[in-house]
């Protein structure tokens, strides 16, 4: 069971996603509004409950090709961040290539990865790490400079190695700038696996939202879409959670 305080905490958000399907529902009754234009929210409700297996299945594939990116993006950015914290030069040298590669339109890059790759998970892979890349590497470059002096130069007196001084001292100081980055990359590599499923996936909810669409079957679409976002908030919710074990110290105070 829940504490009092986070069903507290979950309240206004109930209230207002509550008030806005209420108000969506009543507007889509009384005007009478065509299903394939848009439909009501009870009956998107009865599509996603009454087919849970299909949309379990194909959101499982869209978010294991999501962490999959992720985890390629994470490991490949933070790694970078390490040297690019180290060497303002190779930070000088290669935040231009990171920029220009983050600004690239997806719809653009997707269809040549299907040619380079296949239609294999690769492309859905890189793409979701690609999208995922950018807010790590900023996230790590900033939290790994951003050391305290004081213990900076403790280590130095003790002659500390590069390597221990980046375990010891710059990766804890990290943690609070990396779990944010992380929260923006991981809702960013969900919607790139999804984008990528539409360009060349032949399974996953971006595929089925796809199909959806093309035949006029907005209720199965926004069930869809429903699926990605109670995905979305279970990623975001377990970031958090591993937040406060690990970056307790950053916790802020609840004075309300």
């Amino acid at each position: 069971m829940l504490p009092v305080s986070q069903l507290r905490q979950g309240l206004p958000t109930i209230a207002l996603l509550g008030a806005v399907l209420l108000v969506w529902e009543s507007a889509v009754r009384l005007l009478g509004v065509p299903s394939f234009l848009l439909p009501a929210p009870s009956a998107v409700a009865a599509r996603l409950l009454g087919d849970p297996v299909f949309f379990g299945r194909e959101g499982l594939i869209t978010l294991g090709e999501a962490l999959g990116g992720l985890l390629i993006g994470g490991v490949l950015a933070f790694g970078a961040g390490l040297l690019m914290a180290r060497w303002r030069w190779l930070e000088r040298a290669l935040l231009p290539v990171a920029v220009v590669a983050k600004v690239t339109p997806v719809v653009v890059v997707a269809p040549l990865f299907v040619l380079w790759f296949g239609f294999g998970a690769w492309p859905r892979l890189l793409i979701a790490a690609l999208l995922a890349f950018f807010p790590i590497l900023i996230g790590a470059v900033a939290g790994l400079r951003a050391v305290p002096t004081a213990a900076q130069e403790v280590l130095l007196t003790l002659d500390a190695s590069a390597v221990e001084e980046a375990w010891l001292l710059r990766v804890p100081a990290a943690l609070p700038q990396l779990f944010a980055a992380l929260k923006v990359a991981t809702t960013l590599a969900l919607l790139g696996a999804v984008v990528a499923e539409w360009v060349g996936g032949d399974r996953g909810l971006g595929r089925a939202i796809l199909l959806a669409n093309s035949n006029l079957d907005t209720t199965t679409a926004l069930a869809g879409v429903a699926t990605i976002a109670a995905i979305g908030m279970a990623l975001i919710g377990a970031i958090t959670l591993l937040e406060r074990r690990y970056a307790f110290w950053q916790a802020p105070l609840d004075r309300s």
